[in-house]
């Protein structure tokens, strides 16, 4: 199985949340992840740590997963997602890059895990 993962699911893992173990087995697998999402965690972490705590996470996720180039037909996809579902730009973009590399997406965010839409989800939060 293919898995992507969202800034959701890299946040629990990183504040080593029950969940962090399945982002473990998925980086371990080999998980996916949109530079969105990727950038997304970025800024999250460095208003709670620092940038110099943001490089680090950030250059983890460029050895421990493989980062989906935003090319102009996954800017489309997700666009297109944003537009029938109610949830983030930065989480349509997830849902597009799951779906265009067959992948399920690892997450815990509500909004994504209650759209209902033609992505896979793997639900991390229960």
């Amino acid at each position: 199985m293919t898995w992507c993962l969202d800034s959701w699911a890299v946040i629990a893992w990183l504040r080593d949340e029950p969940a962090a173990g399945r982002v473990d087995e998925a980086l371990a697998d080999g998980a996916l992840m949109s530079w969105v999402n990727a950038g997304e965690v970025y800024y999250l972490v460095a208003r709670a740590a620092g940038e110099e705590r943001a490089e680090e996470v950030l250059d983890n996720l460029r050895v421990r997963t493989r980062l989906d180039v935003v090319t102009p037909e996954r800017v489309v996809d997700a666009a297109r997602i944003k537009a029938s579902f109610s949830m983030a730009y930065a989480d349509a973009f997830a849902c597009a890059t799951a779906m265009a590399h067959d992948a399920t997406l690892l997450t815990g965010d509500p909004e994504i895990l209650d759209a209902g839409g033609p992505w896979r989800v793997a639900d991390m939060s229960s």
